[in-house]
């Protein structure tokens, strides 16, 4: 059976189906039927839309596969898009954020909070969304190497995957949870923002802050990270190692 064609190969205009057979019966309907946007791919670009499907938006594998460089699979993307009316101004900056994780070296059978984030941010082409307690929304996208990440409300630059690793060793030693803490309203060193909350640790990591000192507050969406990795519960005001995650200790 003939592949659909939806240029016309003398004028190069767009065809219009008019016929529709069906192959048992030999039953015809004839109207100007609308071809979908789908039908008028080129085999080129309908190869690369199934790839990338196969591949659940993973450029990285995308490249691999067709054996062609990240750039270019970037540039395929676009052009795809544009080929089915697609192409938005947000749509443009995913493509040009996204991340080449194909050289990141990750040990999937790793059990450090920080190798499992690496890992799923990988499976997500280094970008992915994650939810807070309350359901809002922060956009992650790694470092080029795939040891850090940054958050598109966050006002420093990045972050090290390896401070969670600090968070879930503080829980492992405390009874599984620890307190988010508050470095909006307070002070480090005081009670609510100091080496026992999420804060104060991200702080000493991040800031190595004197007792006193003001500190950023980017509890909200570490906590949204380490429940996206299924690592613990972000609850309202503590962290909580999760069962699942206990048992692959």
């Amino acid at each position: 059976m003939a592949k659909m064609i939806s240029k016309c190969p003398v004028c190069n205009e767009t065809l219009q189906a008019t016929t529709l057979q069906c192959g048992k019966c030999g039953l015809e309907l004839k109207n100007n039927f609308e071809l979908s946007p789908f039908d008028k791919l080129d085999e080129e670009k309908m190869k690369f839309l199934l790839i990338f499907l196969q591949a659940k938006g993973n450029l990285s594998l995308v490249k691999n596969i067709l054996g062609i460089s990240y750039t270019n699979a970037q540039t395929k993307l676009q052009e795809l898009l544009q080929a089915l009316d697609l192409v938005t101004d947000e749509a443009a900056r995913a493509i040009a954020q996204a991340v080449d994780t194909s050289s990141w070296q990750v040990d999937a059978g790793s059990g450090k909070p920080s190798e499992i984030i690496k890992q799923k941010l990988k499976e997500n082409g280094g970008l992915a969304t994650v939810l807070g307690q309350t359901g809002r929304a922060y956009q992650i996208r790694a470092t080029a190497d795939g040891n850090g990440f940054s958050c598109d409300l966050m006002t420093a630059p990045s972050y090290k995957l390896v401070i969670f690793d600090e968070l879930v060793k503080y829980m492992q030693a405390h009874g599984g949870r620890i307190a988010k803490g508050n470095g909006r309203f307070y002070k480090f060193g005081e009670p609510q923002c100091d080496e026992n909350t999420v804060v104060g640790i991200i702080a000493i990591n991040y800031q190595r802050p004197k007792v006193g000192d003001s500190v950023l507050d980017p509890v909200h969406f570490f906590a949204a990270i380490l429940d996206w990795g299924d690592i613990a519960y972000n609850k309202r005001g503590y962290l909580e190692l999760k069962e699942s995650y206990k048992k692959k200790q």
